[in-house]
Order: structure tokens, then C-alpha cells, then sequence
């Protein structure tokens, strides 16, 4: 076996296996999500209510990442040179999963994340009332970022399927438009899917705006919270954000300079789809998990609270029943409940001021 299929193959078994590692994080997330929620409408905590307003949203881009990592899957070369895409469909077939995969991960899964995580960091800033508290939040939030996403879904759309036949027999090269390579293989026609240099470009310019517009909003979001894990959370989020797709849009527009039978290919295309593996990963951690496990945490808190309160009254009823004379101490025990009440306030105030991560 050459040393090129022998790559390609071990890179796309890699790409599977990752995959499934990414998609199992992001149902544990979501089933941890709806436990929370349940608990939420169970106990009728206000203060954990808040912190679990944006819980549509955080599964909403969960599902957008599963969608995105599936599609990386679509895309493998290895699997037309296994017989797997080639037995089920043709060589026009192929070319049309090709460009469906530009189009739906390039112009709406990718986007779509950006701009829901966008939404998710920016959630604290809004005033509570009509923020993550409002009914209608999670919906108009959805709404918004299918309607910020459709310009780039168009635009790809006008890239894959127009331009192409609009730039035959004119100087353009086929790098900037190509969404496959045809080869051969034991005497069947395979179409092997690749980058165009102008998807790529669009994608960059789409992910540069959010990019900046997100480093704003985390130093208005770095100046509330007072917190240091928070803040160190806020500071990986940004990073990683700001580095890692920036870097896969590089690497995906390098991957123009090879073909998909070369290595090179094969090295960009998987480290590209691995950065943003990270990024989505964490994203989530971030985002998600780190956030449901702070509010039970706080619910427990609450919990502890309330026994504690509920042992304190039965202790002065006891001891009023026994000796009335015990009423002069009753204003220290009021000075300690009040005092456990402003702690518990603090520390909701104090994780509010990021309550979306």
C-alpha cells in the first residue's frame, strides 16, 4: 500500500474516532443540561433559574458542533477510497456531497457556532429582566442567529454552484473554485472532496469580524467579574477562540497548494479539523459544562441553607416552649441568619456577573 493512502486512511480513522469522542461529550452535556433544568422546575430556585435561562441556546450549539463534526466525517477521503461512498453513489453524487459539505459546514455549521457562542459570552451584559430571564430570549436569540448566518450560507451558495460556471473559459484558476479532484482507482471514477481558496476566504473574513467584536466583549466581561476562575475561564475561552480559527482558516486556505492524493493534503486538512475540534471542545467545557456544574453546586448550597434554617427554627421553639427568658438571644441567631443571606447573596451576585460561562 502506498505511503500517501496508507496517511489518508490513518488520518480519517483518527477523524472518526475524535468525532465520536466530541459527539459523546456534547450529549453528556446536554443530558446534564436537562437534569439541571429539572431541578430547576422541581425546586423553583430563582437564583439558579438565572444561570440556566440560555440552556436552548447551549444545546443549540452543541447540535451545531455534532452537525459540523458529522460533516467532517462526509468529507473524509478515505472513505471513497475504502468503496464505502463509491458503492452508494456515482461520480456526479460525489461531487454534490462535496459541494453540500462546503455549503453546510463552510456557510452554516461553523457560522452558526460562531455567532451562538457570540450570543452565549454576551448574555451577561443584558439587563436580567430581558435578558436570560425573559421568556422570549432563547427564541429571539435563535432567531438571530439563523438570520446573521444566512448572508454567509448565500454567499457560499453563490461560490459553489454560480461562480464556477461563470468563471469557464476565463483566466481563474480552478484552486479558487474547485470543490473536487477526479481520480482513478482500480478502473472506478472517485471524487475527491477539496478547500476552495474562495469558500476559505469567506469563511476567514466571517469568523475575523466575530472574532474582534468577541475580544470586546470578554474585556467588558474581564472588568465585571470578580472571580478569579471565571476570569481565567473568560481568558481561555477568548484565546482559544482568537488562535484556533484563525489558524484552521489558515490551514484550510494552504491546503489549496496540494492535492487531496498528496499528504500534505491530508496533514493540513486534519490538523485544521483538529483545531477546530479543540475549539469546539473548549467551548463547551466552558460554556456548558462548567456552568450547569457551578449552578448545582450553588443549589446545593441552597439546599444545606434551608435545613440549616429549618433545624434553627425548631430549636427556638423548643427552647421557647422551655424557657421564654431565651428570647434576649434571638437577635444574635438573627444577626448569623442575616449574615449566611448576604453570603449566599454574594456569592450569587459575584457568579451572575458571568452567568452565561
Amino acid at each position: 500500500m502506498p505511503l500517501k493512502i496508507y496517511s489518508a486512511e490513518a488520518f480519517g480513522v483518527l477523524t472518526i474516532c475524535l468525532v465520536g469522542l466530541l459527539v459523546l461529550l456534547g450529549l453528556v452535556c446536554i443530558a446534564y443540561l436537562f437534569y439541571l433544568r429539572s431541578r430547576v422546575l422541581r425546586q423553583g430556585f430563582i437564583q439558579i433559574s438565572y444561570f440556566n435561562g440560555p440552556w436552548i441556546i447551549r444545546i443549540s450549539f452543541i447540535l451545531f458542533t455534532i452537525w459540523w463534526a458529522f460533516g467532517e466525517i462526509v468529507r473524509l477521503n478515505f472513505l471513497r477510497r475504502q468503496g464505502i461512498v463509491l458503492n452508494a453513489f456515482n461520480l456526479t453524487w460525489q461531487e454534490n456531497i462535496c459541494k453540500c459539505y462546503i455549503v453546510s459546514n463552510l456557510g452554516f455549521a461553523e457560522p452558526c457556532m460562531f455567532l451562538t457562542l457570540v450570543f452565549l459570552l454576551r448574555a451577561p451584559l443584558q439587563d436580567i429582566n430581558t435578558g436570560i430571564l425573559s421568556r422570549k430570549w432563547n427564541g429571539k436569540t435563535a432567531g438571530y442567529v439563523i438570520l446573521f448566518c444566512l448572508p454567509v450560507f448565500i454567499l457560499q451558495l453563490i461560490l459553489i454552484l454560480i461562480l464556477p460556471e461563470l468563471g469557464k473559459g476565463r483566466e481563474l484558476s480552478p484552486y479558487f473554485t474547485r470543490t473536487i479532484v477526479p481520480a482513478r482507482q482500480n478502473s472506478d471514477d472517485i471524487a475527491l472532496c477539496t478547500y476552495p481558496l474562495l469558500s476559505t476566504v469567506l469563511l476567514g473574513l466571517f469568523a475575523s469580524i466575530l472574532t474582534i467584536y468577541l475580544c470586546w466583549i470578554g474585556g467588558r466581561i474581564i472588568k465585571l467579574v470578580i472571580n478569579r476562575c471565571l476570569r481565567k475561564r473568560v481568558y481561555a475561552l477568548v484565546f482559544s477562540v482568537l488562535s484556533l480559527l484563525q489558524l484552521r482558516v489558515v490551514l484550510l486556505g494552504l491546503s489549496v497548494l496540494s492535492k487531496p492524493e498528496q499528504f500534505m493534503f491530508e496533514a493540513l486538512a486534519f490538523s485544521a479539523f483538529f483545531v477546530q475540534l479543540c475549539c469546539a471542545g473548549v467551548c463547551i467545557c466552558i460554556l456548558v459544562y462548567y456552568p450547569v456544574k457551578d449552578c448545582l453546586v450553588l443549589g446545593n448550597l441552597h439546599d444545606l441553607e434551608a435545613t440549616s434554617v429549618f433545624l434553627d427554627v425548631q430549636n427556638d421553639t423548643v427552647s421557647l416552649i422551655s424557657n421564654q427568658n431565651q428570647l434576649e438571644g434571638s437577635p444574635g441567631i438573627n444577626t448569623r441568619r442575616s449574615l449566611d443571606a448576604s453570603t449566599s447573596t454574594g456569592a450569587f451576585v459575584e457568579l451572575s456577573r458571568f452567568s452565561a460561562t
